[in-house]
């Protein structure tokens, strides 16, 4: 898959590592599943820092702590050590309502499995964080949404009615329509075949160009070539940080860490 980053090298690059602007930081991150004998250290004392409109890819084998750092990242998981910053907001100690509260309006989060509710069609799973969060949603807000991700004339289908790649934009569109500071994916393109899951990396590609920030949890060496950065992790701890990487880069690194 062909990135589009190399047709448009005068984008400026964007490491992990530029606290100045960071939308997320992670600090001394840790968490531990189990006690005593059984006890796993899931994740084991991570530090990072994701720029302001950056996408950063998260990798490693089954196992390795990424889907628990991008839970404890988007607040879904608490850790048991560290700090979480949500720009300039601390948000360790926050309490569930806050946590909800956070995630209706500052956060954005893509599953593999959609997650659209059946019953509803396109443009009312996009309204539905809206409703949630007290909100009249605004049907041309609603329907921008879905404009930006290509389905403007999908707005009465419901999930049935869609192909996985036009279910997952749906989805996706759900999680922009509230213009969240971040945006996090866990394996987006999972469930979709090649042609799908090309879409889905160019419409987030697009996006991360535009200022958002991504924070997605892949295990395809081509969706993270399409990041700006990609971190992998080896039992719970940052092993190596790829800027700008490439397909063979990338799969030669999962390569190393399955070694």
């Amino acid at each position: 898959m062909k990135s589009s980053r190399h047709a448009a090298p005068t984008r400026p690059e964007r490491s992990v590592d530029d606290t100045a602007t960071a939308a997320l930081t992670l600090g001394g991150i840790a968490k531990t599943y189990g006690t005593d004998g059984s006890a796993v250290r899931a994740v084991d004392g991570v530090d990072l820092s994701f720029p302001r409109g950056s996408w950063t890819a998260i990798m490693g084998a089954s196992g390795s702590g990424k889907s628990t750092l991008l839970h404890i990242a988007a607040g879904l998981e608490r850790a048991d050590e560290g700090r979480v910053l949500l720009g300039g907001t601390d948000i360790t100690d926050a309490s569930d309502d806050e946590l909800t509260a956070l995630r209706r309006s500052r956060i954005g989060f893509v599953f593999q499995s959609f997650n659209l509710v059946s019953a509803l069609t396109a443009e009312q799973n996009v309204a539905l964080p809206l409703r949630l969060a007290g909100e009249g949603p605004s049907r041309d807000r609603v329907r921008s949404a879905l404009a930006a991700v290509g389905l403007a004339e999908r707005t009465g289908h419901k999930p049935r009615q869609l192909s996985g790649g036009q279910q997952q934009r749906v989805a996706i569109a759900r999680a922009m329509v509230t213009t969240p500071e971040v945006l996090f994916a866990d394996e987006p393109t999972g469930a979709l075949d090649t042609a799908a899951a090309r879409t889905v990396l160019d419409l987030l590609r697009g996006m991360a160009d535009a200022g958002q920030t991504i924070i997605m949890v892949t295990h395809d060496p081509a969706a993270a070539a399409r990041a700006d950065s990609t971190v992998f992790l080896r039992d719970g701890r940052i092993v190596r940080r790829l800027v700008a990487p490439d397909v063979a880069a990338v799969a030669a690194q999962i390569v190393a860490l399955e070694s």
